[in-house]
C-alpha cells in the first residue's frame, strides 16, 4: 500500500513512521510519500526518520520506503490512502488564533472557541483543494483527516469525497479506554464493547461503559480514587461528574470551567502556541543537519510538548500520565482505521463521520438522535472494507444536545463562509464567518465577533481577499 501524508513536514509524522516500522502495523505500508509545501520541513523530518532507532526486544521492524515531494500531483500518483495533517500559517498562525481571542478577554485556545473558528477559516479552503485534487487524480483513494478542527474540516470535505473521508482524533477513544482501565474493565485495542459516547469533535461525553452487560460507569463516577487515576477524571470535581452522570471529553473543560481556563492562560508567560512556535523555530533548522542525533532531538522536543498539553487545566506540579507522554494516540487510531478500510479486519473506533446509520429499504436514521443525519459527529463506528458505519447511541440529555446543536450551527456557518469561489471572484460569505463568531457559546456577542473577525483579517490578509472584500 502507498500512503501519502499531506503535511509531511509536520511534527508528528515520525510517530506514524515509528508505528509503521514496528508492532501490529509493521508491513502495512510499502511506500510512505511525504508531501509538503515547505521543502525545509520535509528535509528535517526525513532526517528524523533516517535516524529512528531499531525497535527493542527483537520486535518486527522495517519501515516503509520514504519519498518526499513538494508537488501535490506527483505525491498523489499511485496513492491508495491519504492522511492529511496540514496547518496553513504554521505555528505562527496558531499564536495569532490564540492571542487575538485572549486579548479580547476570551478563551485563547487552538481548536475551541474563537481560535478554532479562525483556524478553520484559513484551513478549509486548502483542504478542499486537496479533496478536489484527489477526485481528479486518485478518485479511488480515501482520506483520513487529522487536520484540525477535525469535525469542521471533515464536514466541509464530505460533499466532495462522501464516505471516502473520515476524521480522527485520539481524545475521545482515549477517554473510553482510560475510563475502562480505571473501572477495571480494560478494552482490547480496536474494540469499544458497547461503550456509549456521543458528541462533536472536542465536545463529547462518555455516558455508558459496559462489562458483562452491566453499566459500570455510575460506579466509576462515584469513586473519587478511581477518577483520580486518569486525566479526564481529575479535570472535574467528583460531585459534578456524579451529578452529570457521564465523563466529558477533556476539551469540555473549556466550557464547564471557562473562567478558570481563561485565568490560567492569562497568568501564563506565553500561550501554548507561542511556546510551540518558539520550540519548532529552534528545532527544525537543527534537525536536517543533526545526522544520527536527529531522532533524539525530535523525541526530546516531542516529550516536552506533550508535558505542556492542557497545562491550564492541571494543578501546580501535577504531571501528565506516563502513557500520554509516551505518545501513540493519533497514529494508532489512524492506522487502525486505515487497516480496517483496506480489508485487514474490522475495528470499532470513535471517529468523525456523518450521523447517518444506513437502513435497509428506507431513509437513514441518526446515530445521535436529535442531530441532523448529514451532520458530521464524533461517535463510535464499525470500520471495515465496506467503509465507516456509525453505531446508534442514546439520545443525549437536553443540556448536552442543546450545546451540540449550537456548536454544530457554528461549524456549518464556518463551512458556508469558506465555500467555493463565486462567479464574481469572491469566495464564501463574510457574514457567515461573523455569525459563526457571534453564535459560539464562548463568544456570544456580536460586538466581540466583529472585533475578532477584524483582528483575524488584519493578521491573515488572505481571509479578506478570499471574501473579495477590500
Amino acid at each position: 500500500m502507498r500512503l501519502m501524508i499531506a503535511g509531511g513536514g509536520g511534527f508528528r509524522v515520525p510517530l506514524l513512521y515509528r508505528a509503521l516500522s514496528a508492532g501490529p502495523f509493521a508491513g502495512l505500508v510499502g511506500e510512505l510519500v511525504l508531501y509538503d509545501v515547505d521543502a525545509g520541513r520535509l528535509a528535517a523530518v526525513e532526517a528524523v526518520l533516517a535516524s529512528v532507532p531499531p525497535p527493542p526486544n527483537g520486535a518486527r521492524s522495517g519501515g516503509p520506503r520514504i519519498r518526499t515531494s513538494t508537488s501535490l500531483a506527483d505525491a498523489l500518483a499511485g496513492t491508495d490512502m491519504v492522511f492529511a495533517a496540514i496547518r496553513p500559517g504554521g505555528t505562527a498562525g496558531r499564536t495569532v488564533d490564540e492571542r487575538v481571542a485572549q486579548d479580547l478577554g476570551l478563551l485563547g485556545q487552538e481548536t475551541t472557541g474563537a481560535g478554532g473558528i479562525s483556524y478553520a477559516l484559513r484551513t478549509i479552503p486548502p483542504m478542499l483543494e486537496l479533496a478536489r485534487a484527489m477526485q481528479r487524480l486518485r478518485p479511488e483513494a480515501s482520506l483520513v483527516n487529522f487536520t484540525n478542527p477535525a469535525g469542521m474540516v471533515t464536514e466541509a470535505l464530505v460533499p466532495v469525497l462522501g464516505r471516502r473521508v473520515v476524521g480522527i482524533c485520539d481524545s475521545a477513544g482515549g477517554l473510553v479506554h482510560r475510563a475502562a482501565r480505571a473501572a477495571g474493565v480494560p478494552l482490547p485495542e480496536g474494540r469499544l464493547d458497547g461503550a456509549g459516547y456521543y458528541g462533536l469533535n472536542h465536545l463529547g461525553w462518555l455516558y455508558r461503559l459496559e462489562a458483562a452487560g452491566t453499566d459500570v460507569l455510575p460506579g466509576l463516577l462515584a469513586d473519587a480514587g478511581a477518577l483520580a487515576g486518569f486525566e479526564e477524571g481529575r479535570l472535574f470535581p467528583q460531585p459534578f461528574l456524579a451529578r452529570l452522570g457521564c465523563l466529558p471529553n477533556e476539551y469540555l473543560y473549556y466550557y464547564y470551567e471557562t473562567a478558570r481556563a481563561k485565568a490560567a492562560m492569562r497568568a501564563a508567560a506565553q500561550t501554548r502556541g507561542e511556546s510551540i512556535h518558539r520550540q519548532q523555530a529552534e528545532l527544525y533548522p537543527r534537525l536536517a543537519s543533526a545526522g544520527g542525533e536527529a531522532y533524539r532531538l525530535w523525541d526530546a522536543a516531542r516529550r516536552s510538548r506533550e508535558e505542556g498539553y492542557l497545562a491550564e487545566a492541571r494543578a501546580a506540579g501535577e504531571q501528565r500520565d506516563e502513557d500520554d507522554l509516551a505518545g501513540g494516540g493519533y497514529e494508532r487510531v489512524a492506522l487502525a482505521a486505515m487497516r480496517a478500510l483496506a480489508g485487514g479486519g474490522d475495528a470499532e473506533l470513535v471517529l468523525n463521520t456523518p450521523n447517518a446509520v444506513p437502513a435497509r429499504g428506507g431513509a437513514p436514521t441518526a446515530a445521535i438522535p436529535g442531530l441532523p443525519v448529514d451532520a458530521v459527529v464524533e461517535v463510535p463506528c464499525r470500520v471495515g472494507a465496506g467503509g465507516v458505519v456509525p453505531i446508534p447511541q442514546d439520545r443525549p440529555a437536553e443540556a448536552q444536545l442543546a450545546l451540540m446543536r449550537r456548536v454544530k450551527e457554528v461549524e456549518r456557518l464556518v463551512v458556508r463562509a469558506t465555500g467555493p469561489q463565486s462567479a464574481s471572484g469572491g469566495g464564501g460569505r463574510r457574514e457567515d464567518a461573523l455569525a459563526a463568531f457571534a453564535r459560539h457559546p464562548l463568544v456570544d456577542s456580536e460586538e466581540l465577533a466583529a472585533r475578532l473577525l477584524a483582528g483575524y483579517e488584519a493578521a491573515f490578509p488572505d481571509l479578506a481577499a478570499f471574501w473579495g472584500t477590500p
